[in-house]
């Protein structure tokens, strides 16, 4: 029996899914792609905006009122919302563009409490060339496809493998030496680093338990609104250096992520990477 999801899930997913079909066809020609450059490293293609376009016009007309902040189009639904989706339509566009197969859809969803603080309440990362669906809402749980998945119970970072963000030619000089430090320390302890990119399916799995971590230094809202929530509603924690959870996203978010083992000791390594050396 497939299982039920729930009305909004069913409209993130639907919203998803219907991207993806058009998204699929441009990666089967991604040579044909007119391709336009933002910035170096940062790519934007017409698979890009017609993806959005598709998911903002599906959550719009299911959810009327919500406000957007999209990747491609910016913010948009006023300050004072209330609920808000946070979308990349095409995370890990670079692998796109390049045949790779390491791209996803991420959608999340944000709700503004009476207090005036921001939670994360439901968020999907998916990846139609793999037919890998994450997805997870608050206090329900984390899941693959269907079946439940939870982050990796490894306890020593001899056996575990991390992901992280290699800083390309877009990162600012600031962000790059923290890098080299959290790496060089990181190095020695750990079974192995990788960069896929594509921060939304890192995530993604680390909620899956396939890495026991993941950090980077100021990725965007959207790159990490669904992950964040995935990884926490499988069981392990999503903050900033600092400890603090991932739900009201700056500009530049600096995010660790991990299993409850050993989300701390990553945690302390990059943090300590941050501090300002004589």
């Amino acid at each position: 029996m497939a299982m039920r999801l729930s009305p909004v899930m069913t409209v993130m997913q639907n919203a998803a899914q219907k991207a993806a079909k058009r998204l699929l066809r441009d990666f089967n020609e991604v040579e044909q792609l007119q391709v336009s450059i933002k910035g170096p490293g940062d790519f934007v293609s017409q698979a890009d905006l017609r993806a959005e376009a598709t998911i903002r016009e599906e959550l719009e007309r299911a959810r009327p009122g919500y406000a957007f902040l999209m990747e491609e189009s910016g913010a948009s639904g006023g300050d004072n919302w209330t609920w808000r989706w946070v979308v990349d339509p095409l995370d890990g566009t670079t692998n796109f563009l390049h045949g790779l197969p390491h791209w996803a859809i991420s959608i999340g969803l944000q709700r503004r409490l009476s207090d005036g603080s921001v939670e994360l309440s439901a968020g999907l990362v998916y990846n139609p060339a793999a037919g890998e669906m994450f997805w997870a809402e608050k206090g329900v749980g984390a899941f693959f496809n269907e079946r439940r998945m939870r982050v990796s119970a490894r306890r020593e970072m001899s056996e575990s493998l991390f992901a992280t963000g290699i800083p390309f030619a877009k990162v600012p000089a600031r962000q790059r030496l923290p890098f080299a430090r959290t790496m060089g320390a990181l190095m020695p302890q750990v079974a192995g680093i990788r960069r896929f990119g594509a921060a939304a399916l890192d995530l993604a799995w680390v909620a899956a338990g396939r890495y026991e971590g993941y950090w980077e230094f100021g990725i965007r809202p959207w790159d990490c609104a669904a992950g964040a929530l995935l990884v926490r509603e499988a069981g392990g924690y999503c903050t900033d250096p600092a400890g603090v959870d991932i739900n009201d996203l700056p500009d530049d978010v600096l995010l660790v992520a991990g299993n409850a083992q050993l989300h701390g000791k990553l945690r302390e390594i990059v943090a300590d990477s941050l501090v300002e050396r004589d």
